[in-house]
């Protein structure tokens, strides 16, 4: 994977080091920050999915790639945890206006992080990634809900671990009182499939 670390300017790379320093240190409601010490350039967190959506009670991992062009250009965001929602596309990318025409260069990362945290709560059809959930979204409200939430409940409930390499905290989020004493808890991909079982059985 290609570091932009070499291609950013040191004042650029001084910036951004000093603006994740701050927000590991203080980090906004509901999101955890990852930072890497060897590239300050990818940058891993964390979104709580917000109550009274259907991500309630999820951990949704991300993260934001600073381009060689950053802060003139916006940060690109990716989700890693598999997401049904219309401006998250198939490969977990992210269509939001501040990371596009709205972006000022004094916007921040932690302005980024809480946006995409606010699509969460608010999603924009208009610019829908994912054409079957922008859809449903309009016009069958009822359902887009069932298949956010049972998507939550399989790839975003089940604890730590997962794909993206982020240092996750075994204590990190609220533990599905289910899986105490689970004997699958700690099986990597096993346990996924275990869940994912458990979730169709349910409906």
């Amino acid at each position: 994977q290609n570091s932009n670390v070499e291609n950013l300017p040191p004042h650029v790379l001084r910036l951004v080091y000093k603006e994740v320093s701050a927000l590991a240190a203080d980090p906004p409601e509901g999101i955890k920050i990852y930072p890497s010490e060897e590239d300050i350039t990818e940058l891993h967190t964390s979104i709580e999915g917000p109550e009274g959506t259907p991500f309630a009670g999820g951990i949704f991992r991300m993260r934001l790639v600073l381009g060689k062009d950053f802060p003139a250009v916006p940060p690109k965001g990716y989700f890693l945890t598999k997401i049904f929602h219309p401006n998250v596309g198939h490969k977990g990318e992210i269509c939001v206006n501040v990371l596009k025409r709205d972006w000022k260069a004094e916007l921040g990362l932690r302005h980024v992080l809480l946006t995409i945290k606010c699509l969460l709560i608010h999603p924009n059809p208009e610019s829908a990634l994912n054409e079957e959930a922008g859809r449903l979204l309009l016009e069958d409200y009822a359902e887009y809900e069932s298949r956010a939430r049972l998507l939550t409940e399989i790839h975003a409930m089940g604890g730590p671990g997962g794909t993206s390499g982020a240092p996750q905290d075994p204590n990190d989020g609220p533990q599905p009182k289910k899986h105490a004493g689970d004997p699958m808890k700690r099986a990597g991909p096993r346990k996924k499939k275990a869940d994912k079982k458990r979730a169709l059985r349910r409906l």
